[in-house]
């Protein structure tokens, strides 16, 4: 995803580096639980809830060596040995951060990382349990599955959960004509990420009823990147009958030609790491590379080489091979029947995306030091106006561009089962150094606590899902229509209110909070024209400047970039900002003024 993001650096992030977390105290292995999969026998650990949870279940082959950018390949044959619990959480290849739980210098994670885990209630001996199967966000070049506890949701709400890895960045999305040139079948896709999520679902379908989870109800969920991914596997024509509802959380929307992920020559300037880019990096012929090379590089090469370029623009993943993802794109697929799968779909945001990027951005957010910058810095916004119309229009144009127009495709293409929400709860914590509720809200991401029933980001994540009846109302409105539609399809009524189906026709929204807005459905799909035409007619608080970039991001981020809109905006009136280059002076000005873009 791409938003204003000055710095580069999540709010949490920054928010971390104040409240240290604790760590969990290690899981028990629980008698009784050992579990038979074709990837081997596997016991179960213990929660603090009453479920049973198995970790790090391999569900491919390891994509080391010969078999790295190639399509995951099924275990050889049912293993009869017992699959080891690991010493800590097995990420895939990927810089440190927030996202991965991790702080160290250089790179994290193993190529060797597409496992998966189960969590289910304590009687799942007992019976088919509707499944749940997570797939992680984080743009595609980040997360993993540790992340994610759902033990919460499957006790409370009797449902099976499934959360996997897969691969990330330049292992998991990766097109180039020296890999396609020896390449047979999907082994030439470059959707290898893709791919590993249709895989770790074909596991799920031959061995979820030995957790007591039934192969004939799974409903796929994720958020952000993995909302994105959610997506992908409704277009893909490779996923029929894996399986049978859909939920996207704040998805993305985007793909890219195979043209637009090699870039050769940089054909496509608003377009960073594409693989002739990466080679470049590394000093490599593009021309002259061999396929047996490219596997043999040095896996702290490919990553410096990848993470090391500036991401100034969009980063081609997901790409329309024409196998993987049909050659019209991710959003037009949607809206073709030849690839519908005419199973019930949700998909939502959250009002407040964006202030997940810009609640301690200088340019939005000042600090005031305390007791001589012994103490954290207390938090202030610098012109509310500004940021306030900033994050609604935003979280407008995710809205617009994820949700009502996928949702509106997956109409024409036949779907008849179609729900969307926006999650509006703000009640964090507030503390007296960050007003979280003014400068976090709704942020992006700030759901997934309320669906776990359990907080995210290390001890943060007590501000963030503060222990309060309000915090408790809005987990069980969130974990009772996730589970409800993932039983039958249907989220239910919210707090006695029916939750309309969506349509072009009636574009009705759920808005899902347990404060002192409530639980109401509302229209708001002007489309991105009429959204736009809004932000020209509108007299806004923003500078002329600010209201280019504000254009810019509504028209570049989440759904596949419209340039030409942004060219042609109210008569061409920023035709001539390049909103890239304008805002690396903004940075560049407060890193010379303040050190750092961030407040912290």
């Amino acid at each position: 995803m791409r938003t204003f993001q000055l710095a580069g650096i999540p709010l949490v992030g920054l928010l971390c580096s104040l409240f240290l977390g604790c760590s969990a105290p290690p899981a028990q292995e629980l008698a009784d639980t050992l579990v038979s999969t074709e990837s081997g026998q596997v016991s179960g650990v213990s929660s603090e809830h009453p479920v049973v949870r198995w970790l790090d279940i391999p569900y491919a082959k390891p994509p080391v060596g010969d078999l790295r950018w190639r399509a995951p390949q099924r275990l050889a044959e049912v293993s009869q040995e017992r699959i080891p619990s690991s010493q800590g959480d097995i990420l895939c290849p990927q810089e440190p951060g927030e996202i991965s739980g991790t702080d160290n210098d250089g790179f994290v994670g193993q190529e060797d990382c597409l496992y998966l885990d189960v969590v289910a209630p304590a009687d799942y001996k007992r019976g088919a349990y509707p499944v749940m199967f997570w797939i992680h966000g984080g743009g595609n070049t980040s997360g993993h599955k540790g992340t994610y506890d759902y033990s919460a949701l499957a006790a409370r709400k009797g449902v099976v959960v499934v959360t996997i890895n897969y691969r990330l960045g330049p292992l998991g999305w990766f097109t180039h004509p020296a890999l396609q040139a020896s390449a047979e079948g999907l082994d030439a896709s470059g959707n290898f990420g893709t791919l590993d999520i249709i895989a770790a679902l074909k596991w799920t379908q031959r061995n979820i009823a030995a957790f007591g989870g039934d192969p004939d109800n799974v409903t796929i969920f994720g958020e952000s990147a993995g909302g994105r991914n959610v997506y992908s596997m409704l277009a893909s024509p490779l996923t029929e009958g894996l399986f049978h509802k859909a939920i996207a959380q704040s998805p993305t929307a985007q793909s890219y030609s195979p043209q637009q992920a090699y870039n050769a020559d940089m054909q496509f300037p608003n377009l960073d790491r594409g693989s002739w880019e990466v080679l470049r990096e590394l000093g490599m012929d593009n021309g002259a590379v061999a396929s047996k090379e490219l596997r043999e590089l040095p896996l702290q090469a490919l990553l410096g080489a990848y993470y090391g370029i500036d991401k100034d623009h969009a980063e081609p993943l997901i790409v329309n091979d024409g196998d993987v993802i049909p050659q019209e794109g991710l959003l037009a697929a949607l809206a073709n029947p030849a690839y519908a799968k005419n199973i019930p779909v949700m998909a939502g945001s959250n009002r407040d995306e964006v202030t997940l990027w810009l609640g301690l951005n200088r340019y939005f957010v000042d600090a005031d030091d305390v007791l001589f910058g012994v103490l954290p810095p207390k938090l202030r916004v610098r012109e509310p106006d500004v940021f306030d119309y900033w994050v609604k229009q935003r979280g407008r144009g995710w809205k617009v561009r994820s949700v009502d127009q996928a949702l509106g495709n997956l109409e024409a293409a036949g779907y008849g089962s179609l729900y969307a929400y926006r999650f509006d709860w703000d009640e964090q914590a507030d503390n007296w150094f960050v007003p979280f509720s003014q400068v976090l809200g709704a942020a992006h991401a700030s759901e997934i606590a309320f669906v776990m029933g359990a907080p995210m980001y290390g001890s943060v994540g007590e501000y963030m899902y503060p222990d309060t009846d309000s915090a408790q109302a809005m987990t069980e409105i969130m974990m009772t229509a996730w589970a409800r539609f993932a039983r039958g399809g249907t989220p239910g009524a919210v707090a006695d209110k029916p939750w309309p189906a969506f349509s072009t026709a009636q574009p009705e929204v759920m808005v899902l909070d347990a404060g002192s807005g409530s639980a109401e459905p509302f229209k708001d799909s002007p489309g991105l024209d009429g959204l736009l035409a809004e932000v020209a007619k509108t007299q806004s608080p923003l500078s002329d400047l600010e209201t280019c970039m504000l254009v810019w991001e509504l028209v570049t981020t989440v759904g596949d970039a419209a340039y030409d809109e942004y060219q042609q905006w109210n008569k061409g009136s920023c035709a001539s900002v390049d909103v890239p280059a304008e805002k690396a002076a903004v940075r560049a000005a407060l890193t010379e003024k303040y050190g750092s873009p961030d407040v912290l």
